[in-house]
């Protein structure tokens, strides 16, 4: 498994229709945000917003404490849903399900913070800066969850430059797709 290298230039979802199967998991590989969500045992979903780095492998990996909700909850629960965020405006996301584990390899918690701070810093971090952080995730408890997507909901971007806009301003449904859904064939 190889991590994905951070995208300086994140894909644009489409203003006038919805994303094909391809460009959802390309919106996923090249953003960076998302808000993780799971199922807490009472009141409503815990949310967190956290970065993330995709694998080669489609596997979305969240750096975290073993001590924190998320991953006592992927423990207990492996469903979660990540609602990448696409950090130019207009604004839109892309919502991801995935089957979740607990992945206790310090030599992947450090590999996976290092990445976490190229996509904070948008500057890969020298290798000198290793042994620093491994100390942290000692420290820290790190764990990674290793989250497998199965199905995206997808949304446009949408918003009003104008209030004469309102007229032209148009919605459309969208669906769950499975995560490896083939694109349709193009029509003639």
């Amino acid at each position: 498994m190889q991590l994905l290298p951070f995208a300086a230039e994140p894909f644009t979802a489409p203003t006038d229709r919805d994303m094909l199967p391809s460009e959802r998991r390309e919106f996923v590989r090249t953003h960076r945000t998302c808000v993780f969500g799971h199922r807490r045992r009472n009141d409503g979903p815990g949310m967190s917003v956290v970065y993330y780095v995709p694998t080669d492998e489609d596997e979305l990996l969240v750096s975290t404490m073993a001590g924190r909700g998320k991953a006592r909850t992927v423990a207990r629960d492996g469903k979660v849903s990540l609602c990448v965020l696409d950090e130019r405006w207009p604004f839109s996301y892309l919502q991801v399900y995935a089957d979740a584990v607990v992945d206790r390899d310090p030599a992947l918690a450090v590999d996976v913070l290092m990445a976490v701070g190229w996509r904070m810093s948008g500057q890969r971090l020298a290798e000198e800066a290793r042994p620093f952080v491994a100390k942290r995730c000692e420290a820290e408890e790190r764990v990674v969850l290793r989250c497998r997507p199965y199905g995206t909901f997808a949304t446009p971007p949408r918003h009003l430059y104008t209030n004469e806009q309102l007229a032209v301003l148009t919605h459309w449904t969208s669906s769950v797709l499975p995560w490896d859904a083939a694109d349709p064939a193009a029509r003639h």
